[in-house]
């Protein structure tokens, strides 16, 4: 059963805190700045082939600290849920899910994003991350629709969104600029009114 944890900040968004008993999904920290350089800087050349291209100063601390204050604004503002994921056991920074692009009113959607470091990939902790980010966004940020666009040869992308009950919808052509070029991307899409797919994540 996923936890919730929030604390209340006098006229903030509830920040959340959440938690399998495995994995533990919150906002970014200041202290963060070593794991998440760290993490990074050995798994550049395993995510970069999926990402925009590293700025000159991407791992520099006053970028980072730039970041987690644009997270900060963010998720103040209600556009976004940026997450960075820990291994519960030894708060041991795995990778991030970012909670994007979200809309309101008659759309009530949002985009997912996510990256994991090298040495934690292939151990299914971005789909147990899912698991929790899922009725999070579900029940309570009570959206609608989630929408995730992967790189059609990212196969193990894909997979993980197809096991975690996302339907591949189509193409967006030249949809984003990954490491210097414009790529195509698939659109993948999970309502809340879809059926609870292997069981794991429960919806409304």
């Amino acid at each position: 059963m996923v936890r919730s944890v929030f604390r209340f900040l006098s006229r903030q968004p509830e920040l959340p805190d959440l938690c399998d008993g495995t994995i533990h999904l919150r906002l970014p920290r200041h202290s963060d700045f070593r794991q998440w350089q760290s993490l990074r800087r050995e798994s550049q050349s395993f995510l970069q082939p999926w990402e925009p291209a590293w700025r000159a100063d991407d791992l520099f601390e006053r970028s980072f600290r730039a970041r987690v204050l644009r997270n900060e604004q963010e998720f103040s503002s209600g556009s976004a849920v940026p997450l960075f994921l820990f291994r519960q056991s030894d708060n041991v920074l795995l990778g991030g899910l970012t909670i994007g692009l979200i809309r309101r009113g008659a759309a009530r959607t949002c985009m997912i994003g996510y990256w994991m470091g090298e040495r934690h990939s292939g151990r299914g902790h971005m789909f147990a991350a899912l698991g929790i980010a899922i009725p999070y966004i579900f029940r309570e940020l009570e959206l609608h629709r989630i929408e995730a666009a992967c790189i059609p040869d990212n196969e193990k992308s894909i997979r993980l969104l197809q096991k975690s009950g996302f339907q591949r919808e189509g193409i967006l052509r030249d949809y984003l600029k990954i490491n210097g070029q414009w790529r195509d991307h698939a659109i993948f899409s999970r309502l809340s009114s879809d059926a609870e797919g292997n069981g794991k994540f429960p919806t409304e």
